[in-house]
């Protein structure tokens, strides 16, 4: 929990740099021989393994004609969910249940995905957890890397960074998840493009204060990322939002969050990105719910006349500088 509560409070937790010799007797089987980044790069960020519980056996309530029934009716209709869809199968991962998991391993149209959100950068992004024909169960290491979650795997325990998508420490270094596109948006457009979707709720209600923010004002104006001492991006806020878009193969780009509500629309070649109101900030406010609008994004390609969604994220712009500091960011 310690993770959780520094960024409200302003106190400094997990300061200690990164050392393989003492992470051994918790992580034994982790290769530590193997690795693609520096290891000043990691950093404990206060939890330790698992602190932050991933959810494995994950639960969830179906829609009425649009209407939430049960302990998804508490959901405010402009709460951001990470919506995910393949086939028929439409679901959505609210985040006041994330914020507090980080990571859902689960099935969806039969493909196994892991759906992640990383509050301390913004980041919420769905990966296939297939890896060479092995299906891989996601949970949280307690360390961080520019300020951003560190997952690994259970069956290799192997490091992965959850912005990326990339196995960072042990025997899968080097591989890539494959990245699923989904988007952030608010539950009630997501009852309304899916009236008979489910709604993932927690297996213990109790477990946590759901709805809550433990991060109150984070991504306010003036704030410094939490345990991140990197470069930071020239012409904009590091806590302002990004909407960061692989816009041809190995070409990332982003743009600022207010840029694109001031136009509305932007298009890039054949990407278009659109903006409307009516989605509240999950980590502005003490509630999830009363956080301030700062609207939906969705990010689509369009070919032979058709539109299809493709992957993006609204992550900080200090995350999207730290992972891709040769990309632009349009202001």
């Amino acid at each position: 929990m310690a993770v959780l509560v520094a960024p409200a409070t302003g106190t400094t937790l997990g300061t200690a740099m990164a050392d393989p010799r003492i992470w051994r007797a918790e992580w034994p089987r982790t290769d530590f021989t193997q690795h693609t980044v520096p290891w000043a790069e990691i950093r404990s960020g206060g939890p330790r393994r698992d602190g932050i519980p991933s959810i494995d056996k994950p639960r969830f309530e179906q829609l009425r004609d649009g209407t939430a029934t049960g302990w998804a009716a508490a959901i405010d209709h402009a709460e951001p969910v990470i919506s995910l869809v393949i086939g028929s199968d439409a679901r959505a991962y609210p985040l006041r249940v994330l914020i507090w998991h980080e990571i859902a391993n689960d099935i969806v149209g039969g493909t196994p995905v892991a759906v992640t959100y990383c509050p301390l950068c913004n980041a919420s992004v769905a990966f296939e957890r297939t890896v060479e024909n092995r299906v891989l169960d996601f949970g949280t290491t307690g360390k961080l890397r520019n300020s951003d979650l560190v997952m690994y795997d259970r069956q290799t325990e192997s490091w992965w960074q959850q912005f990326e998508g990339t196995a960072v420490v042990g025997v899968m270094h080097g591989k890539r998840l494959r990245v699923v596109p989904s988007r952030l948006e608010s539950f009630d457009r997501f009852r309304q493009r899916f009236p008979q979707g489910h709604v993932l709720i927690p297996n213990d209600p109790a477990a946590r204060n759901y709805g809550a923010n433990p991060y109150v004002g984070y991504d306010t104006k003036g704030q410094m990322p939490f345990l991140y001492d990197g470069s930071l991006p020239d012409g904009i806020e590091p806590m302002e939002r990004v909407i960061a878009v692989e816009t041809k193969p190995g070409y990332h780009e982003a743009w600022s969050l207010p840029l694109l509500r001031e136009r509305g629309t932007i298009e890039s070649g054949n990407v278009i990105l659109k903006w409307e109101a009516g989605q509240t900030s999950a980590l502005d406010a003490a509630s999830v719910a009363g956080g301030r609008d700062i609207g939906n994004v969705v990010v689509q390609r369009q070919q032979e006349g058709r539109l299809s969604d493709i992957p993006y994220d609204v992550p900080f712009a200090f995350a999207f500088h730290a992972f891709r500091p040769n990309s632009p960011i349009h202001k």
